[in-house]
């Protein structure tokens, strides 16, 4: 390679990340099944760290979040959000798949649907979710 490729290189590196600092969630993210993009929908990623679920009280990752790691969370169990609350939008980075339920007691006579643990944004819910199961795989 020569000079000029190295400096071109080293600028268009500089350009690009300038643009997507490492703290940024990752572009590729889907946003549940739809298989789209949040950020290619126009919605920027809630912050949600590694090995974590993050749920958000209002669409588009909007509000104070509840985050739930592994260490502190019981496989398998129904996970309640607090008393009166819901969440309508979601991360999902524990590596585990998680269900996400309407009803506060993970009753499946409500609206349910499980999500992918490697990386799951989802912007907009399809119902209120109140509890929540991680799964051991």
């Amino acid at each position: 390679m020569n000079t000029k490729t190295t400096a071109v290189l080293a600028g268009l590196a500089a350009l690009f990340l300038a643009a997507f600092p490492a703290t940024a969630a990752p572009a590729a993210a889907t946003t549940g099944t739809t298989g789209t993009t949040a950020q290619a929908a126009g919605t920027a990623l809630g912050a949600c760290g590694p090995g974590r679920l993050c749920l958000w009280p209002k669409a588009d990752f909007k509000g104070r979040p509840w985050a739930y790691e592994l260490a502190t969370t019981d496989i398998e169990s129904c996970v309640a959000l607090p008393a009166g609350a819901s969440a309508q939008s979601l991360a999902v980075r524990t590596g585990r798949p998680v269900t996400a339920y309407q009803s506060a007691e993970c009753a499946e006579t409500g609206e349910f649907e499980t999500y992918p643990g490697k990386g799951t944004w989802v912007p907009q819910t399809p119902y209120e979710v109140r509890a929540f199961k991680i799964w051991e795989r």
